[in-house]
């Protein structure tokens, strides 16, 4: 029986600094390695290359097209296929477990769950609802696809049920808080992008997650952002939204490390999203056509939203 059934995909843009260390926590399992990177301007091209790394370099839209680019035209052959991000980490005790229980799956499971930890400034979060964090990253090659969309994006599967793993794979970006704020002004740009496609039908999604057919766990998550969260006004939900994970799910356990992050990714980012939806809204209110209301929002935001909306035609 082939031991390694896995082929990993990790999608790269300036990430010299993580991808060595990606690499490696996936080669004690992984068949191949695929990096492909939108034409970094550092050494990580170089750098993933010379640590076994199949290179790929193509033009970045989102990322769900980059990632859905990859499914529809890398050369992979394994019987599975892993997504993981440039920072994250593949532990050990999970590599390890990947190599033993993956060979005696059942042929109706069709996506593995794996369970993630996040680490900020050196310190993981263990609290807050922070961990783990349920997700669907591993599925039978020809069973799973990306969601159309801009921020949030997951795998779905179908033609099977899904298992989850025991051990943990790891979000530990090197990087500083001046980049973790600039990343996340631009995660808000994306999620604003996706909820004003959610009130104004601009672009069709095509399928999206649900319970059953990626992580439960997501697909709850998901739910309640867009039946309830997403509803209420944006002041009130960050509020509460905040208070919920620091108090009622315990993130004041974390420590000054922990508030710094609740409060930055539990109040401070979920506001944003919602402000900047809010302007987004009063620059395409008075517009008449999906076009129009397309070409105003690319102007302001920077994303590439026409040339998504013809892809898709």
């Amino acid at each position: 029986m082939e031991s390694r059934l896995v082929d990993v995909i990790i999608l790269t843009y300036n990430e010299e600094q993580h991808i060595v260390r990606a690499i490696r926590s996936v080669s004690p399992f992984a068949r191949a390695i695929y990096v492909v990177d939108s034409f970094s301007t550092d050494r990580t091209v170089e750098l993933a290359a010379a640590n076994g790394a199949m290179v790929f370099q193509h033009k970045f839209v989102n990322q769900a097209k980059q990632f859905q680019w990859a499914l529809d035209t890398l050369p992979t052959d394994a019987q599975w296929i892993m997504r993981l991000d440039a920072d994250e980490i593949v532990e050990p005790a999970l590599a390890d477990e990947i190599n033993r229980r993956m060979p005696i799956l059942p042929a109706n499971i069709v996506g593995i769950n794996l369970k993630r930890k996040h680490i900020f400034l050196g310190r993981w979060v263990r609290h807050g609802g922070r961990y783990p964090l349920i997700l669907l990253r591993i599925w039978r090659r020809g069973h799973g696809r990306v969601e159309n969309r801009w921020m949030d994006e997951h795998i779905i599967v179908d033609g099977g049920g899904t298992i989850t793993f025991d051990s943990d794979f790891c979000d530990h970006n090197l990087s500083d808080l001046t980049a973790f704020t600039e990343k996340h002004n631009r995660y808000a740009t994306r999620e604003a992008i996706d909820v004003i496609n959610q009130r104004y039908g601009l672009v069709a999604n095509g399928p999206e997650l649900q319970i059953g057919n990626a992580s439960a766990q997501a697909g709850v998550k998901r739910l309640i952002k867009d039946r309830v969260y997403n509803r209420l006004p944006y002041p009130v939900g960050a509020l509460g939204y905040f208070l919920w994970r620091y108090f009622v799910r315990l993130g004041f356990l974390d420590g000054t490390t922990g508030l710094a992050y609740h409060f930055l990714q539990g109040f401070w980012y979920r506001f944003l999203v919602g402000a900047k939806v809010m302007e987004l809204e009063k620059i395409i209110a008075p517009l008449g056509t999906v076009q129009e209301r397309l070409g105003e929002l690319q102007r302001h935001t920077g994303m590439q939203l026409l040339a998504a909306a013809e892809q898709e035609a």
